[in-house]
Protein backbone atom coordinates (compact mmCIF):
# COMPACT_ATOMS: atom_id res chain seq x y z
CA UNK A 1 0.00 0.00 0.00
CA UNK A 2 1.29 3.44 -1.01
CA UNK A 3 2.32 5.71 1.89
CA UNK A 4 0.12 8.27 0.69
CA UNK A 5 -2.94 5.99 1.11
CA UNK A 6 -1.59 4.80 4.37
CA UNK A 7 -1.83 7.72 5.97
CA UNK A 8 -5.38 8.89 4.40
CA UNK A 9 -6.50 5.54 5.79
CA UNK A 10 -4.87 6.03 9.78
CA UNK A 11 -6.18 9.24 9.34
CA UNK A 12 -9.83 8.17 8.81
CA UNK A 13 -9.71 5.32 11.27
CA UNK A 14 -8.49 7.52 13.69
CA UNK A 15 -11.28 10.02 13.28
CA UNK A 16 -13.63 6.99 14.27
CA UNK A 17 -13.02 7.64 17.51
CA UNK A 18 -11.66 11.03 17.77
CA UNK A 19 -15.21 12.39 16.29
CA UNK A 20 -17.64 10.10 18.48
CA UNK A 21 -15.88 10.39 21.88
CA UNK A 22 -14.78 13.77 21.16
CA UNK A 23 -17.22 16.26 18.88
CA UNK A 24 -20.17 13.82 18.52
CA UNK A 25 -20.34 11.18 15.64
CA UNK A 26 -21.03 13.56 13.05
CA UNK A 27 -17.30 14.38 12.90
CA UNK A 28 -16.70 10.62 11.64
CA UNK A 29 -18.08 11.29 8.38
CA UNK A 30 -14.30 12.07 7.28
CA UNK A 31 -13.50 8.44 7.71
CA UNK A 32 -15.18 6.77 4.81
CA UNK A 33 -14.31 9.39 2.15
CA UNK A 34 -10.68 9.74 3.48
CA UNK A 35 -11.14 5.34 3.88
CA UNK A 36 -12.13 5.08 0.31
CA UNK A 37 -9.24 7.28 -1.44
CA UNK A 38 -6.95 4.53 0.23
CA UNK A 39 -8.64 1.52 0.00
CA UNK A 40 -11.35 1.88 -2.51
CA UNK A 41 -14.87 1.88 -2.07
CA UNK A 42 -15.34 -1.59 -2.42
CA UNK A 43 -13.41 -2.36 0.58
CA UNK A 44 -13.32 0.42 2.56
CA UNK A 45 -16.99 0.04 3.41
CA UNK A 46 -16.61 -3.60 4.76
CA UNK A 47 -13.08 -2.00 6.39
CA UNK A 48 -14.77 0.22 8.44
CA UNK A 49 -17.78 -1.28 9.92
CA UNK A 50 -15.94 -3.72 12.78
CA UNK A 51 -14.05 -0.43 13.30
CA UNK A 52 -16.98 1.58 13.95
CA UNK A 53 -18.67 -0.87 15.64
CA UNK A 54 -15.39 -0.89 17.83
CA UNK A 55 -15.62 2.96 18.27
CA UNK A 56 -19.11 3.03 19.28
CA UNK A 57 -18.33 0.64 21.99
CA UNK A 58 -15.51 2.62 23.46
CA UNK A 59 -18.11 5.85 23.29
CA UNK A 60 -20.86 4.18 24.74
CA UNK A 61 -18.89 3.26 27.23
CA UNK A 62 -17.95 6.87 28.09
CA UNK A 63 -21.72 7.97 27.57
CA UNK A 64 -23.38 5.06 29.42
CA UNK A 65 -26.68 6.02 30.34
CA UNK A 66 -27.10 9.59 28.65
CA UNK A 67 -29.37 8.69 26.07
CA UNK A 68 -32.92 9.43 25.31
CA UNK A 69 -33.78 5.30 24.19
CA UNK A 70 -37.17 6.37 23.32
CA UNK A 71 -35.67 7.28 19.85
CA UNK A 72 -34.76 3.63 19.32
CA UNK A 73 -38.28 2.34 18.77
CA UNK A 74 -38.95 4.82 16.46
CA UNK A 75 -35.82 4.48 14.14
CA UNK A 76 -35.20 1.15 14.35
CA UNK A 77 -37.79 -0.25 12.48
CA UNK A 78 -37.06 1.72 9.39
CA UNK A 79 -33.12 0.83 9.88
CA UNK A 80 -33.91 -2.67 9.49
CA UNK A 81 -35.44 -1.91 5.74
CA UNK A 82 -32.87 0.62 4.84
CA UNK A 83 -30.23 -2.05 5.43
CA UNK A 84 -32.05 -4.57 3.59
CA UNK A 85 -32.67 -1.90 1.05
CA UNK A 86 -29.14 -0.76 0.89
CA UNK A 87 -27.33 -4.36 0.63
CA UNK A 88 -29.94 -5.57 -1.86
CA UNK A 89 -28.40 -2.37 -4.21
CA UNK A 90 -24.97 -1.97 -3.33
CA UNK A 91 -23.35 -5.03 -5.86
CA UNK A 92 -25.34 -3.28 -8.52
CA UNK A 93 -22.97 0.17 -8.48
CA UNK A 94 -19.43 0.02 -10.35
CA UNK A 95 -16.66 1.53 -7.98
CA UNK A 96 -16.97 5.11 -9.91
CA UNK A 97 -20.38 4.98 -9.25
CA UNK A 98 -19.66 4.18 -5.35
CA UNK A 99 -17.33 6.89 -5.13
CA UNK A 100 -19.62 9.38 -6.52
CA UNK A 101 -22.23 8.52 -4.58
CA UNK A 102 -19.50 8.59 -1.20
CA UNK A 103 -18.62 11.47 -2.05
CA UNK A 104 -21.74 13.58 -3.02
CA UNK A 105 -22.80 12.54 0.74
CA UNK A 106 -19.63 13.63 2.24
CA UNK A 107 -20.29 17.46 0.66
CA UNK A 108 -24.50 17.17 1.53
CA UNK A 109 -23.35 16.41 5.21
CA UNK A 110 -21.02 19.32 5.50
CA UNK A 111 -23.55 21.82 3.49
CA UNK A 112 -26.10 20.41 6.18
CA UNK A 113 -23.92 21.27 8.80
CA UNK A 114 -23.77 24.50 8.20
CA UNK A 115 -27.03 25.26 7.88
CA UNK A 116 -28.52 23.40 10.61
CA UNK A 117 -28.76 25.81 13.13
CA UNK A 118 -31.40 27.75 10.36
CA UNK A 119 -33.31 24.59 9.68
CA UNK A 120 -34.10 23.85 12.98
CA UNK A 121 -34.19 27.65 14.49
CA UNK A 122 -37.97 26.55 15.79
CA UNK A 123 -38.57 27.12 19.63
CA UNK A 124 -40.45 24.32 20.00
CA UNK A 125 -39.33 21.25 20.83
CA UNK A 126 -40.40 17.93 18.46
CA UNK A 127 -41.80 15.31 20.04
CA UNK A 128 -40.68 12.11 18.55
CA UNK A 129 -42.84 9.74 16.61
CA UNK A 130 -43.09 7.12 14.17
CA UNK A 131 -44.65 8.87 11.43
CA UNK A 132 -40.75 10.51 11.55
CA UNK A 133 -39.00 8.26 12.63
CA UNK A 134 -40.15 5.37 10.35
CA UNK A 135 -38.70 7.08 6.88
CA UNK A 136 -35.63 8.76 9.01
CA UNK A 137 -34.53 5.07 9.88
CA UNK A 138 -35.46 3.96 5.96
CA UNK A 139 -32.98 6.83 5.05
CA UNK A 140 -30.29 5.95 7.90
CA UNK A 141 -30.26 2.68 7.15
CA UNK A 142 -30.07 3.20 3.40
CA UNK A 143 -27.02 5.91 3.35
CA UNK A 144 -25.30 4.05 6.42
CA UNK A 145 -25.50 0.91 4.10
CA UNK A 146 -23.75 2.97 1.28
CA UNK A 147 -21.31 4.89 3.16
CA UNK A 148 -21.31 5.27 6.69
CA UNK A 149 -23.63 7.93 5.92
CA UNK A 150 -26.37 8.20 8.32
CA UNK A 151 -25.14 11.27 10.05
CA UNK A 152 -27.53 14.17 8.45
CA UNK A 153 -30.49 12.00 8.41
CA UNK A 154 -30.34 11.04 12.42
CA UNK A 155 -29.56 14.64 12.92
CA UNK A 156 -32.84 15.70 11.26
CA UNK A 157 -34.48 13.43 13.90
CA UNK A 158 -32.87 14.39 16.90
CA UNK A 159 -32.18 17.57 16.57
CA UNK A 160 -35.21 19.57 16.60
CA UNK A 161 -35.80 17.71 19.97
CA UNK A 162 -34.09 19.96 21.25
CA UNK A 163 -31.71 17.53 24.05
CA UNK A 164 -29.42 18.90 26.00
CA UNK A 165 -25.76 18.48 24.49
CA UNK A 166 -24.72 15.20 26.59
CA UNK A 167 -27.69 14.13 25.77
CA UNK A 168 -27.95 14.44 22.16
CA UNK A 169 -24.27 13.31 21.63
CA UNK A 170 -25.31 9.88 24.51
CA UNK A 171 -28.44 9.28 22.01
CA UNK A 172 -26.63 9.75 19.04
CA UNK A 173 -23.54 6.64 19.99
CA UNK A 174 -26.64 4.81 21.30
CA UNK A 175 -28.23 4.75 17.99
CA UNK A 176 -25.38 4.39 16.03
CA UNK A 177 -24.47 1.47 17.67
CA UNK A 178 -27.83 -0.33 16.90
CA UNK A 179 -27.73 1.02 13.65
CA UNK A 180 -23.79 -0.46 12.90
CA UNK A 181 -25.01 -3.83 14.95
CA UNK A 182 -28.03 -4.40 12.43
CA UNK A 183 -25.57 -3.84 9.43
CA UNK A 184 -22.89 -6.39 10.63
CA UNK A 185 -24.97 -9.70 9.57
CA UNK A 186 -26.08 -8.38 6.23
CA UNK A 187 -22.25 -7.16 5.49
CA UNK A 188 -20.84 -10.85 6.31
CA UNK A 189 -23.58 -12.62 4.62
CA UNK A 190 -23.00 -10.25 1.09
CA UNK A 191 -19.68 -10.64 1.56
CA UNK A 192 -18.78 -6.54 2.03
CA UNK A 193 -16.93 -7.87 5.07
CA UNK A 194 -14.86 -10.72 4.42
CA UNK A 195 -11.27 -12.14 5.46
CA UNK A 196 -9.43 -9.66 3.74
CA UNK A 197 -11.65 -6.89 5.26
CA UNK A 198 -10.98 -7.93 8.63
CA UNK A 199 -7.30 -8.72 8.07
CA UNK A 200 -6.87 -4.61 7.24
CA UNK A 201 -9.21 -3.56 9.88
CA UNK A 202 -7.43 -5.23 12.76
CA UNK A 203 -4.02 -3.80 11.27
CA UNK A 204 -5.74 -0.07 12.11
CA UNK A 205 -7.55 -1.37 15.37
CA UNK A 206 -5.51 -0.09 17.38
CA UNK A 207 -5.64 3.75 16.14
CA UNK A 208 -9.75 3.34 17.80
CA UNK A 209 -8.91 4.03 20.85
CA UNK A 210 -6.59 6.20 19.94
CA UNK A 211 -8.59 8.24 19.20
CA UNK A 212 -11.00 8.23 21.80
CA UNK A 213 -8.42 9.35 24.03
CA UNK A 214 -7.49 12.22 21.78
CA UNK A 215 -11.34 13.32 21.27
CA UNK A 216 -11.36 13.54 24.70
CA UNK A 217 -8.63 15.70 25.37
CA UNK A 218 -9.14 17.64 22.49
CA UNK A 219 -12.90 17.85 23.88
CA UNK A 220 -11.01 19.53 27.01
CA UNK A 221 -8.68 21.55 25.41
CA UNK A 222 -10.14 22.60 21.94
CA UNK A 223 -13.09 25.08 21.29
CA UNK A 224 -15.66 23.05 19.49
CA UNK A 225 -16.21 26.42 17.90
CA UNK A 226 -12.97 26.20 15.50
CA UNK A 227 -11.96 22.68 15.56
CA UNK A 228 -15.31 21.12 13.59
CA UNK A 229 -14.71 24.27 11.03
CA UNK A 230 -11.64 22.37 9.82
CA UNK A 231 -12.93 19.63 9.99
CA UNK A 232 -15.73 20.21 7.73
CA UNK A 233 -13.37 21.64 4.99
CA UNK A 234 -11.67 18.48 4.97
CA UNK A 235 -14.77 16.26 4.17
CA UNK A 236 -16.10 18.48 1.76
CA UNK A 237 -12.41 18.71 -0.23
CA UNK A 238 -12.40 14.70 0.05
CA UNK A 239 -15.60 14.64 -1.29
CA UNK A 240 -15.52 17.02 -4.29
CA UNK A 241 -12.16 15.38 -4.60
CA UNK A 242 -13.93 11.85 -5.29
CA UNK A 243 -16.80 13.61 -7.22
CA UNK A 244 -14.70 15.31 -9.47
CA UNK A 245 -12.41 12.15 -9.99
CA UNK A 246 -15.34 9.80 -11.00
CA UNK A 247 -17.09 12.18 -13.10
Amino acid sequence: MPGSALLAGAIGVLFIGLAKAGFGGGLGMLSTPLCVVAFGPEHAIGILLPLLCAGDSFSLWHYWGKWRIENLKFLLPGVFIGVLIGVQLFNRFSARELNLIIGLLAIVFVLFQLTKQWLFRSDSAFKPNHLVGFPCGVGAGVTSTFAHGAGPVVAVFLIPQKLPKEVFVGTTVLVFTWINWVKLPFFVANDIINGHTLKVAALFFPLVPLGVWVGVWMNRKISDQHFPKVIYALTFLTGLHLVIKNL
